[in-house]
């Protein structure tokens, strides 16, 4: 399709919305593991899912058009996505990242690819100089997260990955909070977009889906040849899942961040509540530069209780949210970090980066915002006294 649509109308409109054999409406699900050669000679295009499917295909074009990125990729979750993008690198190299970056990804740098000789060094990157500090011989790439999870500190994307781009650093950049209908890394220097595509992009929490995009064809080849080695690939059924639920992303992201303010202010002036995090508060410190690089503020709030007992209690008390894993559904989802996401991090390292035993994290859906308001009310009223 024309490339001067807004991204409201690529998100209906992305080349694959129109099945070219019979006209039907949507991607169909081509549930097949292997594909017939009708020549030996002029193979087809697709020969065995693992390599590449039809759908999973869709999916792919359509999550690099989205991103603005030259190859998109599906895998099987977010992890799967971000692991296979660390696997660019290799034994020897140094990775940069951010400090309070999602529990899974702390995990696997510092749990699995420490074993592979990989190293990190976790910094806070609201100060683009403790990032230029970290620079080691052996560094090869920048991981970033921002806002990150779930403290939602902002980096300046712009400014480090020209930085990183002066040293011949890859950039990622996890945008799982944001998705490319509020920031779009690429146009800002990033090598490689990830999502946990579980997320805000599926938005219903009934699929389990990573996608990456790659800034160039050379990235692509790369990331090609990882995907296909691993096997980590998303089904074709869940692919069809993941289509269908981005077609609404659109007004899904601007209900949700639109009870999300509205939230945040609210708990800012609660008495129970000893903090709020969301950038879109006037006195949240990244904000001026999460407007220069992001269309809106997303649907995610972290506010913090004082203390575990406190937060125990309040995740006892909610109604309407689910008390769960994950967030970016239609419906509202409070996560206590401590014990979920971030569960791999232990309790000091945790504190270090702001992750208090008090800190929850509310994915704020699609219900009237009256009454998940009076919701938190009723339940924080039982913490005071």
């Amino acid at each position: 399709m024309s490339t001067d649509k807004k991204l409201g109308t690529k998100i209906i409109h992305f080349g694959g919305e129109i099945d070219k054999t019979t006209g039907a409406s949507s991607v169909p699900i081509y549930q097949a593991s292997t594909f017939h050669h009708f020549s030996l000679d002029n193979p087809p295009e697709f020969d065995y899912s693992r390599s590449g499917n039809p759908t999973r295909q869709a999916l792919e074009d359509y999550i690099a058009l989205l991103e603005g990125g030259a190859r998109g990729f599906a895998f099987a979750s977010g992890m799967a996505a971000i692991s296979s993008a660390f696997f660019l690198l290799s034994s020897g190299d140094h990775v940069i990242c951010t400090e309070d970056v999602y529990g899974g990804t702390y995990r696997l740098l510092t749990a699995i690819l420490t074993r592979m000789n990989i190293e990190t060094t976790f910094v806070d990157m609201t100060d683009p100089e403790r990032v230029k500090a970290a620079l080691k011989p052996n560094t090869k790439a920048v991981f970033l997260e921002t806002p990150s999870n779930p403290t939602l500190k902002i980096t300046d994307v712009s400014v480090i990955c020209a930085w990183a781009k002066e040293n011949g650093l890859l950039t990622m950049l996890d945008n799982s909070f944001m998705t490319p209908y509020h920031q779009r890394p690429i146009e800002q220097g990033v090598d490689i977009v990830l999502h946990s595509a579980t997320k805000f992009l599926s938005g219903h929490s009934d699929v389990l889906a990573g996608l990456a995009v790659v800034a160039n064809d050379s990235l692509g080849r790369r990331m090609k040849q990882i995907q296909n080695g691993l096997g980590n690939v998303l089904g074709p059924q869940d692919s069809w899942l993941l289509m269908r639920g981005m077609k609404t992303l659109k007004v899904r992201m601007e209900g949700s961040e639109q009870n999300a303010r509205r939230l945040a202010e609210w708990l800012d002036s609660h008495p129970a509540v000893e903090a709020v995090y969301y950038p879109g508060l006037k006195g949240h410190p990244g904000r001026e530069i999460h407007e220069k690089q992001s269309s809106g503020y997303g649907a995610v709030v972290s506010f913090d209780v004082n203390g575990g007992e406190r937060a125990r209690k309040l995740l006892s008390e909610v109604k309407i949210p689910l008390v769960a894993v994950s967030l970016g559904a239609v419906e509202s989802i409070l996560s206590y970090p401590a014990m979920m996401s971030h569960a791999a991090m232990s309790r000091e390292v945790r504190l270090e980066r702001g992750i208090t035993d008090g800190l929850v994290r509310y994915s704020v859906g699609l219900e009237d915002i009256d009454d998940i308001i009076a919701d938190l009310d009723a339940a924080l009223s039982h913490l005071q006294g």
